[in-house]
Parts: structure tokens; C-alpha cells; sequence
């Protein structure tokens, strides 16, 4: 009989409220935490969340609040925050955070400007608490409205990663246990760069073989980072890596290739898109660990070029196209 902890969510948007609809499911108690207080209201009394996903019912058995206090006997935190914004929400909460918390982050991410990984800016503040990476090809609507999905949850903690694997899991929602917290990372983190470049290829109408190239050769990126990092190169054959690459470059639910399509079509990025699209940071980020550890990503190279360095984008793709030729 699998163990029914307690959860508290930390950030209640799309994702976050999925997830809590996904626990809830699997039979554990969730409380959704959340400074707005008018999401909160309409969670408790709707039982809906009119912001993020409307028209989505929540099970009543969900409870939000805007008092960090009601987190703290739960036996499990679930960051749901962006990326960027984990170091402020450590710096305003981990005092009320217990040492012996697990702690599961679901963001994905690179800490624009330190070139961190979320894992190390967790120890910076809460240096005791195990830690879980929550990640795969998962859109927020489709795990709110009950389809099939498959996770990666990656921990070094081994039995407390497989309790929770059977904990989070219902006929809808299925973790798979991994003890590369790495390879999830980078997987996740930069799927969302190469999705600005799936879409940039779509907005110039490029076709499908560019697409897959895209893919195929922006894998081996991937890895070739995350193996330098530490990673186990088959974590990248898995949910965490090529899933969620194939998931987020071929989907226009995917924010990041949304972008890229409209930036394909000749669309300026304005400063009010970025805080949505996480691949815009992590392609600056990704730059610093790629200097850092002398990596060549050219792909990645060429997206960042384009979204933070205003790189013309056909200049960019031709740059890339006229590459010496080498075995693959």
C-alpha cells in the first residue's frame, strides 16, 4: 500500500494547479499556496482556477491559501515557481522552511547570470533538505484535464524517490523513477531553447526535415553538456530529455515555440513576452556554462543570438547551414 503524504505547492498557476490536480488524484492532501489572493478566493469557493485554467473543475478536497504558515506541517514541498524566480522565493521563505522538508522542484531552468542549476541555488539557503527534480513532457492542460502523462522524478535519494514515484502516480499521471538530477535538469532546461528554434524554423516554413535535423542534432547538445555536467548520457533517450525535447518542438502549446513561430514570421521579441518564455533565459544562461566548460552548441549558440543579442535571424540559420561538414 503506497504511503499518502501531505503537499503543499508553492505557486499556483498552470502548472502548479495541475500538479495539484495530479496529487489529488493519486489520493495525497494538497494546499496550493499563492500571494493572490483573489486566485485563492476563486480556488476555495469555485473551486476553479479563473486565471490560469478556466473552465478547469478542481476537486473541492484542494485547499489554497495565502499564508505561507499552512505549508509547514506538510510533509512535502512542491516549487512550482518560475525559474528565475526560485533564489527570490528562497531568500523570502526558506526561514520558514523545515531542514527536514523534501523539497520537489518542478521549474525548469538555468539561473540567468550565475549559470546555475536550481539544484544549487536550493543548498544555498536550505542546504539539508532532500531534493527531487520533476520533469518530462507534460503540458499543464493536459494533466488538468486527465490525459495520460509520463514524468521523470530524478533524486539521488533513492528510497525516498521511488516512495514518492508510487505516491504522485494514478491511472493519469505515471512517474518514473531516476537518480540523475543532471540529466533531468538539462534535459528540461533546454528543451525550451531549441523549442524557439523549432518554431523559427515552422514561422520560415522551412518543413519537417529541418525540424528533425533540429532535434537530432539539438539532443546531442544536450548531452554534450549535461555529460560534461555529470549527467548519465541515456538520461537523455528518456522522458526528461528526448520526450520533453520532441513534446515542446512540436507543439505550439509550448510557449517557446509559439515564440519562435512569431519570430519566424518577423515578429520584434518585446520585454513584456520574456518572463513567460523561460528559453529566452536559458539560452543566455546557457552560454555561460557552455564558455565555462568549453562546449560547442552551436544550435543553442544561434538562438540565443537571435533572442538577446537581436541577431538577424536569416543571417543567423545561414551562418549555421554553412558549417564545416564532419562525421556525426
Amino acid at each position: 500500500m503506497k504511503q499518502k503524504y501531505t503537499i503543499g505547492v508553492v505557486g499556483a498557476g498552470a502548472w502548479g494547479t495541475a500538479l495539484a490536480m495530479a496529487f489529488s488524484r493519486a489520493q495525497c492532501e494538497v494546499t496550493l499556496w499563492s500571494l493572490n489572493s483573489g486566485l485563492v478566493e476563486a480556488i476555495e469557493t469555485r473551486h476553479e482556477n479563473t486565471f490560469r485554467l478556466p473552465g478547469i473543475s478542481l476537486n473541492p478536497l484542494i485547499k489554497a491559501t495565502t499564508d505561507f504558515q499552512d505549508l509547514k506541517p506538510l510533509d512535502v514541498l512542491v516549487l512550482a515557481t518560475p525559474a528565475q524566480k526560485l533564489r527570490e522565493f528562497l531568500e523570502n521563505y526558506s526561514a520558514d522552511i523545515s531542514n527536514s522538508t523534501p523539497l520537489v522542484l518542478t521549474s525548469k531552468g538555468i539561473e540567468l547570470g550565475s549559470g546555475k542549476l536550481l539544484t544549487e541555488i536550493i543548498p544555498e539557503y536550505l542546504p539539508q533538505n532532500p531534493i527531487a527534480i520533476l520533469s518530462g513532457p507534460s503540458f499543464a492542460m493536459d494533466v488538468a484535464k486527465k490525459l495520460p502523462t509520463a514524468v521523470t522524478l530524478a533524486t539521488t535519494h533513492l528510497e525516498w524517490g521511488q516512495a514518492l514515484t508510487h505516491a504522485f502516480s494514478s491511472q493519469y499521471f505515471r512517474p518514473y523513477y531516476s537518480a540523475d538530477m543532471i540529466g533531468a535538469q538539462m534535459g528540461g532546461a533546454l528543451k525550451n531553447v531549441l523549442a524557439i528554434a523549432s518554431g523559427i524554423l515552422q514561422g520560415k516554413g522551412f518543413g519537417e526535415n529541418a525540424r528533425a535535423a533540429l532535434i537530432t542534432r539539438g539532443l546531442v547538445e544536450i548531452q554534450r553538456l549535461g555529460v560534461t555536467l555529470g549527467a548519465n548520457p541515456e538520461t537523455f533517450y528518456g522522458l526528461s530529455g528526448v520526450g520533453d525535447l520532441m513534446l515542446s518542438c512540436y507543439s505550439e502549446q509550448s510557449r517557446n515555440m509559439s515564440l519562435g513561430i512569431q519570430l519566424g514570421h518577423g515578429k520584434v521579441l518585446s520585454n513584456e513576452e520574456s518572463p513567460l518564455t523561460e528559453g529566452v533565459y536559458t539560452a543566455a544562461s546557457l552560454m555561460i556554462l557552455a564558455k565555462k566548460h568549453q562546449v560547442e552548441m552551436p544550435i543553442c549558440e544561434a538562438v540565443d543570438h537571435i533572442v538577446n543579442h537581436n541577431g538577424n535571424i536569416e543571417t543567423t540559420i545561414e551562418r549555421l547551414l554553412s558549417r564545416p561538414l564532419k562525421a556525426e
